[in-house]
Protein backbone atom coordinates (compact mmCIF):
# COMPACT_ATOMS: atom_id res chain seq x y z
CA UNK A 1 0.00 0.00 0.00
CA UNK A 2 2.79 2.34 -1.25
CA UNK A 3 1.94 6.39 -0.94
CA UNK A 4 2.86 9.43 -3.52
CA UNK A 5 4.32 11.00 -0.04
CA UNK A 6 7.39 9.81 1.15
CA UNK A 7 8.96 11.54 4.21
CA UNK A 8 12.92 10.96 4.30
CA UNK A 9 13.77 12.48 7.52
CA UNK A 10 15.05 9.87 10.24
CA UNK A 11 13.58 10.04 13.40
CA UNK A 12 15.16 9.89 16.67
CA UNK A 13 15.25 6.75 18.91
CA UNK A 14 13.49 7.99 21.47
CA UNK A 15 10.39 9.39 19.56
CA UNK A 16 10.52 5.62 17.53
CA UNK A 17 9.78 4.43 20.97
CA UNK A 18 7.36 6.13 22.24
CA UNK A 19 5.38 5.68 19.03
CA UNK A 20 5.90 2.58 18.90
CA UNK A 21 4.08 1.84 22.26
CA UNK A 22 1.27 4.07 21.73
CA UNK A 23 0.61 2.50 18.04
CA UNK A 24 -0.12 -0.68 20.01
CA UNK A 25 -1.48 0.84 23.14
CA UNK A 26 -4.16 3.08 21.15
CA UNK A 27 -5.22 0.26 18.85
CA UNK A 28 -5.28 -1.92 21.47
CA UNK A 29 -7.56 0.24 23.58
CA UNK A 30 -10.47 0.80 20.46
CA UNK A 31 -10.21 -2.72 20.22
CA UNK A 32 -11.73 -3.35 23.82
CA UNK A 33 -13.28 -0.12 23.79
CA UNK A 34 -14.96 0.37 20.46
CA UNK A 35 -17.56 3.58 22.03
CA UNK A 36 -20.21 2.27 18.79
CA UNK A 37 -17.47 3.72 16.07
CA UNK A 38 -18.33 1.29 12.85
CA UNK A 39 -21.77 -0.07 12.03
CA UNK A 40 -22.92 -2.87 14.07
CA UNK A 41 -19.54 -3.11 15.90
CA UNK A 42 -21.08 -3.24 19.23
CA UNK A 43 -22.40 -6.93 18.54
CA UNK A 44 -19.36 -7.61 17.07
CA UNK A 45 -17.79 -6.35 20.26
CA UNK A 46 -19.98 -8.75 22.24
CA UNK A 47 -19.16 -11.70 20.57
CA UNK A 48 -15.71 -11.56 20.92
CA UNK A 49 -14.91 -9.31 24.51
CA UNK A 50 -16.34 -12.43 26.14
CA UNK A 51 -13.31 -14.61 26.57
CA UNK A 52 -11.48 -11.44 27.79
CA UNK A 53 -13.37 -11.50 30.84
CA UNK A 54 -12.39 -14.74 31.81
CA UNK A 55 -8.56 -13.19 31.02
CA UNK A 56 -8.94 -10.12 33.18
CA UNK A 57 -10.33 -12.63 36.47
CA UNK A 58 -7.46 -14.75 35.73
CA UNK A 59 -5.03 -11.97 35.84
CA UNK A 60 -6.52 -10.43 39.02
CA UNK A 61 -6.61 -14.05 41.05
CA UNK A 62 -3.57 -15.57 39.88
CA UNK A 63 -1.26 -12.50 38.89
CA UNK A 64 -2.29 -9.50 40.87
CA UNK A 65 -3.59 -11.40 43.51
CA UNK A 66 -6.65 -9.60 44.72
CA UNK A 67 -8.45 -10.36 47.40
CA UNK A 68 -12.20 -10.35 45.35
CA UNK A 69 -12.84 -12.09 42.22
CA UNK A 70 -13.75 -10.46 39.22
CA UNK A 71 -16.94 -10.87 38.74
CA UNK A 72 -18.25 -7.38 37.48
CA UNK A 73 -17.98 -6.40 33.99
CA UNK A 74 -18.22 -2.74 32.13
CA UNK A 75 -21.46 -1.56 32.86
CA UNK A 76 -22.71 1.66 33.54
CA UNK A 77 -19.33 2.12 35.15
CA UNK A 78 -16.27 1.92 32.62
CA UNK A 79 -13.97 1.95 36.27
CA UNK A 80 -14.89 -1.30 37.10
CA UNK A 81 -12.22 -3.63 38.49
CA UNK A 82 -12.42 -5.39 35.03
CA UNK A 83 -11.78 -2.02 32.93
CA UNK A 84 -8.95 -1.12 35.23
CA UNK A 85 -7.45 -4.74 34.87
CA UNK A 86 -7.89 -4.29 30.58
CA UNK A 87 -5.90 -1.36 31.25
CA UNK A 88 -3.10 -2.99 32.49
CA UNK A 89 -3.23 -5.46 30.12
CA UNK A 90 -2.91 -3.02 27.18
CA UNK A 91 0.14 -1.27 28.86
CA UNK A 92 1.80 -4.64 29.19
CA UNK A 93 1.37 -5.84 25.56
CA UNK A 94 2.29 -2.34 24.71
CA UNK A 95 5.63 -2.27 26.47
CA UNK A 96 6.03 -5.74 25.36
CA UNK A 97 5.19 -5.09 21.28
CA UNK A 98 7.09 -1.65 21.75
CA UNK A 99 10.53 -4.15 23.07
CA UNK A 100 9.60 -7.09 20.20
CA UNK A 101 9.10 -4.30 17.53
CA UNK A 102 12.70 -2.71 18.16
CA UNK A 103 14.29 -5.65 18.51
CA UNK A 104 13.18 -7.04 15.23
CA UNK A 105 12.90 -3.45 13.46
CA UNK A 106 16.18 -2.01 12.92
CA UNK A 107 16.38 -0.12 9.72
CA UNK A 108 13.27 1.69 9.48
CA UNK A 109 14.19 5.53 9.83
CA UNK A 110 10.78 6.97 10.37
CA UNK A 111 7.22 5.85 10.74
CA UNK A 112 5.32 9.09 8.81
CA UNK A 113 2.73 6.63 7.21
CA UNK A 114 2.13 4.48 10.17
CA UNK A 115 1.64 8.09 12.18
CA UNK A 116 -0.41 9.49 9.47
CA UNK A 117 -2.77 6.51 9.05
CA UNK A 118 -2.64 6.12 13.44
CA UNK A 119 -3.50 9.78 13.20
CA UNK A 120 -6.56 8.93 10.87
CA UNK A 121 -8.21 6.70 13.36
CA UNK A 122 -8.04 8.57 16.11
CA UNK A 123 -9.48 11.22 14.49
CA UNK A 124 -12.59 8.93 13.94
CA UNK A 125 -12.45 7.59 16.93
CA UNK A 126 -12.34 10.81 19.09
CA UNK A 127 -14.76 12.55 16.88
CA UNK A 128 -17.48 9.68 16.56
CA UNK A 129 -17.17 9.95 20.83
CA UNK A 130 -17.91 13.47 21.26
CA UNK A 131 -20.38 13.60 18.28
CA UNK A 132 -22.35 10.58 20.69
CA UNK A 133 -22.11 12.58 23.67
CA UNK A 134 -22.82 15.90 22.08
CA UNK A 135 -26.17 14.87 20.42
CA UNK A 136 -27.33 13.15 24.48
CA UNK A 137 -26.56 16.96 25.62
CA UNK A 138 -28.69 18.98 23.35
CA UNK A 139 -31.36 16.70 23.16
CA UNK A 140 -30.73 16.72 27.05
CA UNK A 141 -30.76 12.95 27.60
CA UNK A 142 -27.17 12.37 29.44
CA UNK A 143 -28.41 15.61 31.86
CA UNK A 144 -31.84 15.47 32.72
CA UNK A 145 -33.71 18.22 34.53
CA UNK A 146 -33.89 16.91 38.59
CA UNK A 147 -36.75 14.99 39.09
CA UNK A 148 -39.50 14.92 41.88
CA UNK A 149 -37.37 12.64 44.11
CA UNK A 150 -33.88 14.22 43.39
CA UNK A 151 -36.12 17.69 44.67
CA UNK A 152 -37.01 16.62 48.03
CA UNK A 153 -33.66 14.45 48.95
CA UNK A 154 -32.14 16.34 52.23
CA UNK A 155 -29.19 18.04 49.94
CA UNK A 156 -26.42 16.48 51.89
CA UNK A 157 -27.85 12.85 50.94
CA UNK A 158 -26.71 13.32 47.00
CA UNK A 159 -23.54 11.92 46.14
CA UNK A 160 -21.13 13.60 44.33
CA UNK A 161 -21.66 11.81 40.64
CA UNK A 162 -25.35 13.42 42.01
CA UNK A 163 -24.27 16.91 42.46
CA UNK A 164 -22.42 16.86 39.16
CA UNK A 165 -25.51 15.27 36.96
CA UNK A 166 -28.16 17.60 38.93
CA UNK A 167 -25.88 20.91 38.43
CA UNK A 168 -25.83 19.72 34.72
CA UNK A 169 -29.31 18.70 34.68
CA UNK A 170 -30.58 21.93 36.09
CA UNK A 171 -29.85 24.60 32.69
CA UNK A 172 -31.13 23.65 29.82
CA UNK A 173 -29.01 26.61 28.44
CA UNK A 174 -25.76 24.77 29.41
CA UNK A 175 -26.63 21.41 28.35
CA UNK A 176 -26.37 23.30 24.57
CA UNK A 177 -23.10 25.16 25.07
CA UNK A 178 -21.50 21.93 26.55
CA UNK A 179 -23.23 19.89 23.60
CA UNK A 180 -22.77 22.20 20.80
CA UNK A 181 -18.71 22.15 22.15
CA UNK A 182 -18.59 18.82 21.86
CA UNK A 183 -20.95 18.56 18.47
CA UNK A 184 -17.85 21.05 17.06
CA UNK A 185 -15.04 19.18 18.46
CA UNK A 186 -16.24 15.93 16.80
CA UNK A 187 -17.00 17.65 13.06
CA UNK A 188 -13.62 19.42 13.27
CA UNK A 189 -11.74 15.98 13.47
CA UNK A 190 -13.67 14.35 11.03
CA UNK A 191 -11.76 16.53 8.26
CA UNK A 192 -8.08 16.98 7.48
CA UNK A 193 -8.00 20.43 7.62
CA UNK A 194 -9.62 21.53 10.58
CA UNK A 195 -8.32 18.66 12.31
CA UNK A 196 -5.47 21.15 14.40
CA UNK A 197 -8.49 23.04 15.75
CA UNK A 198 -10.35 19.99 16.85
CA UNK A 199 -7.72 18.33 18.40
CA UNK A 200 -7.65 21.38 20.61
CA UNK A 201 -10.70 22.10 21.41
CA UNK A 202 -10.92 18.41 22.06
CA UNK A 203 -8.25 18.88 24.97
CA UNK A 204 -10.37 21.49 26.59
CA UNK A 205 -13.57 20.00 26.37
CA UNK A 206 -12.50 16.59 27.02
CA UNK A 207 -10.17 17.90 29.53
CA UNK A 208 -12.98 19.38 31.30
CA UNK A 209 -15.52 16.03 31.06
CA UNK A 210 -12.20 14.41 32.74
CA UNK A 211 -11.78 16.83 35.77
CA UNK A 212 -15.47 16.38 36.47
CA UNK A 213 -15.35 13.01 36.56
CA UNK A 214 -12.12 12.83 38.91
CA UNK A 215 -13.82 15.88 41.11
CA UNK A 216 -16.87 14.23 41.10
CA UNK A 217 -15.96 10.63 41.03
CA UNK A 218 -17.96 10.03 37.92
CA UNK A 219 -17.08 6.31 36.88
CA UNK A 220 -15.75 7.56 33.08
CA UNK A 221 -12.54 8.33 34.43
CA UNK A 222 -10.55 5.96 32.16
CA UNK A 223 -12.50 7.00 28.94
CA UNK A 224 -12.61 10.35 29.37
CA UNK A 225 -8.73 10.23 30.38
CA UNK A 226 -7.82 8.57 27.11
CA UNK A 227 -9.69 11.08 24.98
CA UNK A 228 -7.50 13.73 26.53
CA UNK A 229 -4.41 11.69 25.60
CA UNK A 230 -5.67 10.91 21.76
CA UNK A 231 -6.33 14.51 21.74
CA UNK A 232 -2.90 15.64 22.70
CA UNK A 233 -1.13 12.91 20.48
CA UNK A 234 -3.19 14.57 17.76
CA UNK A 235 -1.92 18.28 18.60
CA UNK A 236 1.86 16.58 18.37
CA UNK A 237 2.52 17.41 14.48
CA UNK A 238 1.97 20.75 15.48
CA UNK A 239 3.58 20.95 18.46
CA UNK A 240 6.07 23.26 17.46
CA UNK A 241 3.73 25.49 15.26
CA UNK A 242 1.94 25.94 18.40
CA UNK A 243 4.67 26.54 20.62
CA UNK A 244 6.33 28.92 17.83
CA UNK A 245 3.06 30.97 18.22
CA UNK A 246 2.45 31.03 21.54
CA UNK A 247 5.07 30.81 23.71
CA UNK A 248 8.34 32.30 21.62
CA UNK A 249 6.31 34.96 19.61
CA UNK A 250 7.79 33.45 16.47
CA UNK A 251 6.60 32.70 12.61
CA UNK A 252 4.39 29.70 13.08
CA UNK A 253 4.69 27.81 9.34
CA UNK A 254 1.97 26.33 7.75
CA UNK A 255 0.69 22.68 8.63
CA UNK A 256 1.57 19.98 6.58
CA UNK A 257 -1.94 18.94 5.74
CA UNK A 258 -0.95 17.12 2.42
CA UNK A 259 -3.50 13.58 2.22
CA UNK A 260 -1.13 10.43 1.74
CA UNK A 261 -2.38 9.09 -1.23
CA UNK A 262 -2.69 5.68 -3.06
CA UNK A 263 -1.27 5.29 -6.54
CA UNK A 264 -4.04 3.88 -7.87
CA UNK A 265 -6.73 5.92 -8.21
CA UNK A 266 -9.49 3.50 -7.50
CA UNK A 267 -8.19 2.99 -4.24
CA UNK A 268 -8.25 6.72 -2.93
CA UNK A 269 -11.73 7.42 -4.33
CA UNK A 270 -13.10 4.13 -2.46
CA UNK A 271 -11.57 5.45 0.91
CA UNK A 272 -13.27 8.47 0.20
CA UNK A 273 -16.35 7.16 -0.44
CA UNK A 274 -15.90 4.67 2.71
CA UNK A 275 -14.85 8.00 4.59
CA UNK A 276 -18.43 9.76 4.00
CA UNK A 277 -20.55 6.79 4.61
CA UNK A 278 -19.11 6.51 7.87
CA UNK A 279 -19.93 10.54 8.36
CA UNK A 280 -23.29 10.29 6.94
CA UNK A 281 -23.69 6.70 8.74
CA UNK A 282 -22.92 8.18 12.41
CA UNK A 283 -24.61 11.81 11.86
CA UNK A 284 -28.06 9.76 11.02
CA UNK A 285 -27.65 7.26 13.23
CA UNK A 286 -26.64 9.51 16.42
CA UNK A 287 -29.61 11.61 15.43
CA UNK A 288 -31.81 8.65 15.10
CA UNK A 289 -30.95 6.90 18.63
CA UNK A 290 -31.45 10.30 20.18
CA UNK A 291 -34.77 10.96 19.06
CA UNK A 292 -36.22 7.95 19.55
CA UNK A 293 -34.66 7.93 22.98
CA UNK A 294 -36.31 11.12 24.23
CA UNK A 295 -39.33 9.70 22.89
CA UNK A 296 -38.70 7.21 25.59
CA UNK A 297 -37.21 8.08 28.07
CA UNK A 298 -36.04 11.65 27.79
CA UNK A 299 -38.46 15.23 27.75
CA UNK A 300 -40.93 14.13 25.36
CA UNK A 301 -41.49 10.82 26.61
CA UNK A 302 -45.41 10.21 27.94
CA UNK A 303 -45.58 10.85 31.99
CA UNK A 304 -46.32 7.71 34.30
CA UNK A 305 -50.34 7.62 35.61
CA UNK A 306 -50.10 9.38 38.97
CA UNK A 307 -47.29 11.33 37.57
CA UNK A 308 -46.43 13.83 40.14
CA UNK A 309 -45.58 15.27 43.66
CA UNK A 310 -47.71 14.52 46.46
CA UNK A 311 -47.84 15.51 50.25
CA UNK A 312 -49.43 13.41 52.92
CA UNK A 313 -52.36 14.75 54.48
CA UNK A 314 -53.68 11.82 56.91
CA UNK A 315 -51.81 8.54 57.14
CA UNK A 316 -53.93 5.91 58.93
CA UNK A 317 -52.90 2.63 59.67
CA UNK A 318 -55.35 -0.04 61.28
CA UNK A 319 -58.20 2.94 61.91
CA UNK A 320 -54.86 5.02 64.01
CA UNK A 321 -53.85 8.22 62.96
CA UNK A 322 -50.43 8.48 63.13
CA UNK A 323 -49.80 12.79 63.58
CA UNK A 324 -46.71 13.72 62.03
CA UNK A 325 -44.24 13.40 64.05
CA UNK A 326 -40.08 13.76 62.83
CA UNK A 327 -39.33 10.92 65.01
CA UNK A 328 -41.98 8.54 63.83
CA UNK A 329 -40.07 6.21 61.07
CA UNK A 330 -43.09 4.43 59.66
CA UNK A 331 -45.49 7.78 58.42
CA UNK A 332 -45.15 8.81 54.97
CA UNK A 333 -44.37 12.55 54.40
CA UNK A 334 -43.88 12.68 50.87
CA UNK A 335 -44.70 10.58 47.61
CA UNK A 336 -42.94 11.35 44.04
CA UNK A 337 -43.67 9.57 40.86
CA UNK A 338 -41.26 10.69 38.36
CA UNK A 339 -40.49 7.71 35.93
CA UNK A 340 -42.98 4.43 35.27
CA UNK A 341 -42.29 1.17 37.19
CA UNK A 342 -40.43 3.83 40.06
CA UNK A 343 -41.71 6.16 43.43
CA UNK A 344 -39.98 7.62 46.00
CA UNK A 345 -41.09 7.81 49.59
CA UNK A 346 -39.72 10.28 51.96
CA UNK A 347 -40.84 9.56 55.86
CA UNK A 348 -41.10 11.60 58.56
CA UNK A 349 -37.96 10.87 59.46
CA UNK A 350 -36.22 12.65 56.29
CA UNK A 351 -35.09 9.53 55.19
CA UNK A 352 -36.28 8.71 51.74
CA UNK A 353 -36.27 5.34 49.50
CA UNK A 354 -37.18 4.30 46.11
CA UNK A 355 -39.71 1.60 45.36
CA UNK A 356 -41.38 -0.58 42.56
CA UNK A 357 -44.83 1.17 42.19
CA UNK A 358 -47.13 0.02 39.24
CA UNK A 359 -50.38 1.77 38.82
CA UNK A 360 -53.21 -0.10 36.53
CA UNK A 361 -55.33 2.72 35.71
CA UNK A 362 -58.52 0.69 34.65
CA UNK A 363 -59.07 -1.42 38.06
CA UNK A 364 -57.65 1.63 39.93
CA UNK A 365 -54.55 -0.71 41.79
CA UNK A 366 -51.65 0.00 42.60
CA UNK A 367 -48.62 -2.25 43.26
CA UNK A 368 -45.28 -1.68 45.43
CA UNK A 369 -42.48 -3.33 46.72
CA UNK A 370 -39.14 -2.58 48.05
CA UNK A 371 -36.47 -3.36 45.41
CA UNK A 372 -34.73 -5.46 47.92
CA UNK A 373 -38.00 -7.60 48.67
CA UNK A 374 -40.54 -8.48 45.95
CA UNK A 375 -42.06 -11.11 48.43
CA UNK A 376 -43.55 -8.45 50.68
CA UNK A 377 -45.84 -5.96 48.95
CA UNK A 378 -48.36 -3.60 49.26
CA UNK A 379 -51.63 -3.80 47.60
CA UNK A 380 -53.36 -0.51 46.96
CA UNK A 381 -56.96 1.08 45.65
CA UNK A 382 -56.89 4.31 44.77
CA UNK A 383 -59.29 7.08 43.82
CA UNK A 384 -58.71 10.76 42.86
CA UNK A 385 -61.74 12.82 44.43
CA UNK A 386 -60.60 16.13 42.96
CA UNK A 387 -58.20 17.20 40.66
CA UNK A 388 -54.99 17.31 43.08
CA UNK A 389 -56.18 14.60 45.75
CA UNK A 390 -55.11 11.54 45.67
CA UNK A 391 -56.42 8.50 48.54
CA UNK A 392 -55.23 5.14 48.33
CA UNK A 393 -56.53 2.25 50.87
CA UNK A 394 -55.07 -1.82 51.47
CA UNK A 395 -52.95 -3.66 53.40
CA UNK A 396 -49.18 -4.60 54.02
CA UNK A 397 -48.86 -8.02 55.68
CA UNK A 398 -51.20 -7.42 58.36
CA UNK A 399 -52.07 -3.66 58.30
CA UNK A 400 -54.82 -2.23 57.00
CA UNK A 401 -53.66 1.28 55.41
CA UNK A 402 -55.31 4.50 54.11
CA UNK A 403 -53.64 7.33 52.86
CA UNK A 404 -54.37 11.10 51.61
CA UNK A 405 -52.92 13.38 49.78
CA UNK A 406 -52.22 16.40 48.17
CA UNK A 407 -50.24 17.30 44.80
CA UNK A 408 -47.98 19.21 45.88
CA UNK A 409 -46.49 22.03 43.48
CA UNK A 410 -42.95 21.74 42.67
CA UNK A 411 -42.67 25.21 41.44
CA UNK A 412 -42.40 26.04 44.63
CA UNK A 413 -38.88 24.94 44.94
CA UNK A 414 -36.76 27.63 44.79
CA UNK A 415 -34.30 25.69 42.04
CA UNK A 416 -37.12 25.62 39.55
CA UNK A 417 -38.79 28.90 40.39
CA UNK A 418 -35.73 31.25 40.48
CA UNK A 419 -34.70 30.82 36.42
CA UNK A 420 -32.59 33.35 34.67
CA UNK A 421 -32.02 37.12 36.34
CA UNK A 422 -30.01 39.53 33.51
CA UNK A 423 -30.35 42.34 36.34
CA UNK A 424 -29.58 41.14 40.17
CA UNK A 425 -29.08 43.80 42.41
CA UNK A 426 -27.35 42.05 45.12
CA UNK A 427 -25.96 38.38 44.94
CA UNK A 428 -28.70 35.75 45.11
CA UNK A 429 -26.99 32.92 46.89
CA UNK A 430 -28.99 30.13 49.35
Amino acid sequence: METTIPNTTDWALWRKLIFRFFFIYFLLYIFFNPNGVLPYIDEVYGFYITPFHSLAAWIGKHILHLSQPVTVFTNGSGDTTYDNIIILFMAFLAFVGTALWSAIDLKTGNYSKLFYWLTVILRYYVAITMLSYGFFKVIKLQFPFPSFGTLMEPYGNSSPMGLAWNFMGYSTGYNYFTGIAELSCGFLLLFRKTTSLGAVMTLIVAGNIMAINYCFDVPVKLLSTTLVMMALFLILKDIKRFSNFFLFNKVAASSDIAPHRFRKKWKNITLTTIKYILIGYTVIFDLKGVLEAEAQYGPKAPKPALYGLYEVKTFVINKDTLPPLTTDTIRWNKMAISYPGNAMLKFMSDSTNYFAFKVDTLKKKIVMNKYSDTVHKWQFTYIQPKKDSLVIRGTYKNDSVKITFHRFDASKFLLVRRGFHWINEYPYNR
